[in-house]
């Protein structure tokens, strides 16, 4: 893995513009960022991220059924209750997920550890599957890179083949996101595109134009009864606004289906780690209030003191607070010898419960720390991208950087 400066293609922001690519640039600083690339061997994707993330995902669905068969993880993931049938039902019927981002930190050398999984509303979608392969071929074109060059990046006919594997031809599907935010529009716009390529029917529809007729179904604002939707909205939100009660009885197919809420939650760290301890792609995890005072002089909570005792030194050396609903990096906290270093300056979410992950600093490229974003459809990883910031902390706007693979 390294990272290799390149020159960029003569009027790509041109292109960008043409196709729809318009938050390229976002607060004055680029989001799209070609003046280098990141080099693997296929053996480090192969290796390294393709096979473990696979792995990792087949360990998150056992946690899911582990989760939704008690009370106590429920509780803890702070799931309303008078909606865990919803979640468990989805589940037991076998309702199929559409896609999933999982955030790796990856030195080139490995393991890579999971740090997280953005398993239902994750971004970055669009410049991951279309742009960074447009920048491959036109580089190779031009002669920056050679003919046998190559990407991880299968995103958009894996999208296309799991759309055909989860809905019946001609399916009418709703695509729902905020219209005003251009990253979240290009990543509904991106899954539509495949899911027209299926063989679907696609619609956009503002999530605020989403109402609900006397019949209690939801329609789009032209009055259209939405049989199934994929939403750009997570669940922890859907499980608590105004129309939640109305989410099973309106007999919507939602995707992603409801039993992602569990994935999506950072709740997911700390079952993780404790049904797979010591897995290499795995960091230890527990709730905050488990292990607070333990990181201090006290003791741990009875539920996990064997399982800190192992991992003790490791927390004490580097951790991370995050709170268990979260985006962008948000509320997150970064301690090392028993001294906060880093703190991210959204505070929105510390409301919140919070969970403690052992530290695996992202590698350092020349004053950037990157952040290995693999990408899962279905239940395989097919495809990687990367972002980057001078901040040990990815936020939203962190840049977008394309890579390749060459041996």
């Amino acid at each position: 893995m390294q990272k290799v400066p390149l020159p960029e293609r003569p009027g790509w922001r041109e292109r960008a513009t043409e196709l729809g690519f318009t938050f390229a640039d976002m607060g004055g600083e680029p989001y799209w960022d070609e003046t280098s690339a990141y080099r693997f061997s296929l053996r480090q994707i192969e290796d390294d991220i393709e096979d473990p993330s696979t792995e990792l995902h087949g360990m998150v669905r056992e946690a899911v059924a582990t989760a939704l068969a008690s009370d106590e993880w429920l509780e803890r993931m702070q799931i309303p209750q008078q909606f865990w049938d919803f979640l468990a039902d989805s589940w037991k019927d076998g309702e199929p997920e559409l896609y999933g981002r999982m955030d790796l930190s990856y030195d080139g050398h490995g393991p890579a550890k999971l740090l997280e999984y953005n398993a239902d509303t994750p971004t970055s979608l669009y410049e991951s599957a279309s742009f960074q392969w447009d920048w491959l071929e036109e580089q190779q074109r031009l002669g920056v890179l050679t003919a046998d060059t190559d990407q991880f990046n299968a995103l958009h006919e894996a999208l296309v083949a799991r759309w055909a594997e989860i809905a019946a031809p001609d399916t009418d599907i709703h695509f729902a996101a905020d219209p005003d935010n251009p990253e979240d529009y290009a990543t509904v716009e991106a899954l539509a595109w495949a899911a027209r390529e299926a063989g679907l029917g696609a619609h956009f529809t503002s999530l605020a134009a989403i109402g609900l007729t006397e019949e209690g179904q939801f329609a789009d604002d032209q009055d259209r009864v939405i049989g199934t939707l994929f939403k750009l909205y997570p669940w922890e939100d859907m499980l608590r606004d105004e129309f939640a009660a109305h989410l099973g009885p309106s007999g919507v197919r939602f995707i992603e289906p409801p039993w992602k809420a569990v994935v999506s939650n950072k709740a997911l760290l700390p079952l993780l780690w404790q049904m797979f301890p010591g897995h290499p792609n795995l960091l230890p995890a527990f709730f905050a209030a488990d292990v607070a005072e333990a990181l201090t002089g006290g003791a741990p909570a009875t539920r996990v003191a064997n399982a800190f005792a192992a991992a003790q030194d490791v927390l004490q050396q580097g951790h991370v607070s995050k709170p268990i609903f979260s985006r962008e990096g948000a509320g997150v906290v970064i301690r090392e010898q028993g001294r906060e270093t880093d703190r991210a300056p959204d505070d929105s979410y510390d409301d919140h419960p919070r969970i403690i992950q052992a530290l695996a600093p992202l590698p350092e490229f020349g004053g950037f720390h990157a952040v290995i974003g693999a990408w899962i459809v279905g239940e395989s990883c097919v495809g990687m991208g990367i972002r980057e910031d001078a901040s040990r902390i990815t936020h939203n706007l962190s840049r977008f950087k394309p890579h390749y693979i060459e041996d």
